[in-house]
Parts: C-alpha cells; sequence; structure tokens
C-alpha cells in the first residue's frame, strides 16, 4: 500500500496547464479572438497568434519550483524557438536552455518534442525568433515533470 502512495505522490502531471496554475505572464502580441492563455488550456484546436515581426516571445509561470523532463510544444510556421528558463522568484535572471529549428509542416501541426535535461524552473521564456511566414501560432505547451516545492 505504502509504494501505491509514493508513486501518486510522485506521479507526473502536465506542468503547463492552467487548471495547474500555470499562468503566461507577458506576450508580445495579443488578438482578442486567439489569447496567449489558449496555449495553456490543454486544447491543441486553441491558439495564441502572432501579430508580425519577429522575434515574438511568451512567458509561463509555474507558480511553484518544477523539474521538467520532457516538454513539446505544438505550433504551426515557428522556424526557430529558443526556451530560457529561470528559478528566480521573479521572471528575471533567465539563462539559455534549449535552441531548435523546426521542420516546416504543410498543412498540420509542428509537434516538437524535447527531452529536458537540468529542467529546473520557475518560469519560461519562449522566444520565437523567426517563422516560416509572417505569422505563427502556438497551439499547445505541454510541460512533463513534477513539482518540486511551492515558493514560499
Amino acid at each position: 500500500m505504502s509504494c501505491l502512495i509514493k508513486h501518486f505522490k510522485m506521479r507526473k502531471i502536465d506542468l503547463c496547464l492552467s487548471s495547474e496554475g500555470t499562468e503566461v505572464i507577458l506576450a508580445t502580441s495579443s488578438d482578442e479572438k486567439h489569447p496567449p492563455e489558449n496555449m495553456i488550456d490543454g486544447n491543441a484546436e486553441t491558439f495564441w497568434t502572432t501579430t508580425g515581426m519577429f522575434p515574438q516571445e511568451f512567458i509561463l509561470c509555474f507558480h511553484k519550483h518544477v523539474r521538467i523532463e520532457r516538454l513539446v510544444i505544438q505550433s504551426y510556421f515557428v522556424k526557430t524557438l529558443r526556451i530560457e528558463k529561470s528559478t528566480s522568484k521573479e521572471p528575471v535572471d533567465f539563462e539559455p536552455w534549449i535552441e531548435r529549428e523546426l521542420v516546416h509542416t504543410e498543412g498540420q501541426l509542428q509537434n516538437e518534442e524535447v527531452m529536458a535535461r537540468d529542467g529546473h524552473a520557475i518560469y519560461l521564456r519562449f522566444i520565437i525568433m523567426s517563422a516560416f511566414d509572417h505569422f505563427a501560432s502556438v497551439h499547445r505547451v505541454s510541460a512533463e515533470g513534477m513539482a518540486v516545492s511551492n515558493l514560499s
């Protein structure tokens, strides 16, 4: 029985869901039909869209210290993506973490999966450095991992 309880406490969850307390605290563009909160609602049918000109960025706040093991970004027209992380209590002191060149997928979502190393964060900053078109969209950000500790 104790093994079952221990496993339950250590379960991996999608840390990027608004239902888990995650918030988009900054987005460099906003369209009222496609707000940034759509990226963390768990629904790949909804999305955030850029409004031209690059780079564009958004910052996610977990409101707790997390350890990310796997990150999945579902997007459209994103060419170069940089992800930075911070364990500061405020969204400052970001350090480079991941940079990827994505493949253009005509007519379907890009599904970029990253097995994360040293994935400790309170904040993640996603920077879309370039795109395959004038606009890009991010449909869903998912982070599999665990809460390490609450902020005090």
